[in-house]
């Protein structure tokens, strides 16, 4: 099972993370985090994470859709479709968002699927922005 949406845009590490706030702010999630991981592990691990591409994880959050989503199971805050990943992949930036189906395939509570479908909608129409932008530049 795939629990991935992603998108590969030709564009620098940079401009992405600044154009997926951008379309994720379109789609009213705001970013709660922001965690640069290749920053992390460089400071934590030393010369071992040399190599690690550029990589951060934005803590995107929609405030309706979560309290949904929370109304339905207390316990779903742990599959709520937050992390977006930035990360380099070659000569593109990858652009990667848990798929908001994984919380009705992992919990089976079936009252889920409106908020995911939701969910899906605005993070597949963020994804299709930055992927039109990219094509733009």
């Amino acid at each position: 099972m795939r629990y991935d949406r992603t998108v590969q845009l030709d564009t620098d590490f940079a401009t992405t993370v600044s154009r997926v706030r951008e379309a994720l702010a379109a789609q009213g999630f705001g970013i709660l985090t922001e965690i640069d991981v290749t920053a992390t592990l460089k400071a934590k691990l030393g010369h071992s994470a040399e190599d690690m591409e550029d990589y951060v994880i934005l803590g995107a959050c929609n405030p309706p859709l979560a309290h949904r989503a929370l109304e339905t199971d207390r316990t779903i805050g742990l599959l709520l479709p937050c992390n977006v990943v930035v990360r380099r992949d070659g000569d593109h930036t990858a652009v990667q968002a848990l798929d908001p189906n994984t919380m009705i395939a992992l919990t089976g509570l079936d009252a889920l699927r409106p908020v995911a479908e939701e969910a899906t909608r605005r993070l597949d129409a963020a994804l299709a922005a930055l992927a039109a932008a990219g094509a733009d530049s």
